[in-house]
């Protein structure tokens, strides 16, 4: 098993990697180990970070899909300004943010939903578990409103007893379901990431 000293000295080289390649937050890295594996983002690719803050995600898919490729950040909190990406401060639940992206689309669809969002951590893990997976309701519920019949869905979540049902959720609904731990991710952590491609629209 490896040792607290180890798990630290791996999280701090990640974050001191960020620092040193100019991305906002180390978990970048989570998103490049996703994409590095899955290919869930594309050049020209519409994408759109829920839970965008600091940027770091945003940053990642805007490197992968290029200046044809569009990524739209939605987040509560403000989000420092990042050339190429469109950054909304709203709430992702609400009727008016999801009109405002669409706008921005050109009411098309999405080819990518990313959601790296979590909540504030109580310290209580069953309530920090299912708010986990509140979020990740409301992601997969703005995959129905905006994402196209093709497209791909990265969410992270933390496992619990609630988990199975919701994977099964995903699994209605994407043709192909992985479950992926990031190197990136602390290995005391019990989040891991469902990667979902090509997408069927209820």
């Amino acid at each position: 098993m490896p040792t607290r000293w180890y798990q630290e000295k791996k999280r701090e080289h990640f974050y001191k990697q960020a620092k040193k390649e100019g991305y906002r937050a180390r978990s970048a890295f989570k998103l490049k180990q996703i994409q590095n594996r899955f290919r869930v983002l594309k050049q020209g690719n519409t994408v759109i970070d829920l839970g965008a803050a600091p940027g770091g995600w945003s940053q990642v898919a805007k490197e992968t899909v290029g200046e044809k490729g569009t990524v739209i950040g939605i987040d509560l909190l403000p989000v420092q300004s990042l050339e190429g990406v469109i950054f909304i401060e709203g709430d992702m639940t609400d009727d008016e943010s999801i009109q405002k992206i669409k706008s921005l689309i050109n009411d098309k669809e999405a080819d990518t939903i990313l959601s790296d969002m979590s909540p504030d951590i109580s310290g209580n893990y069953s309530v920090d578990q299912a708010r986990s997976i509140q979020l990740c309701e409301q992601a997969f519920k703005t995959c129905n409103e905006l994402l196209e019949p093709g497209g791909n869905f990265v969410c992270k979540v933390f496992v619990g007893e609630d988990f199975q049902e919701f994977l099964q959720k995903i699994k209605k609904q994407f043709q192909a379901v992985k479950q992926f731990s990031p190197q990136a991710s602390r290995k005391t952590s019990s989040e891991i990431y469902i990667v979902a491609k090509s997408f069927k629209k209820s």
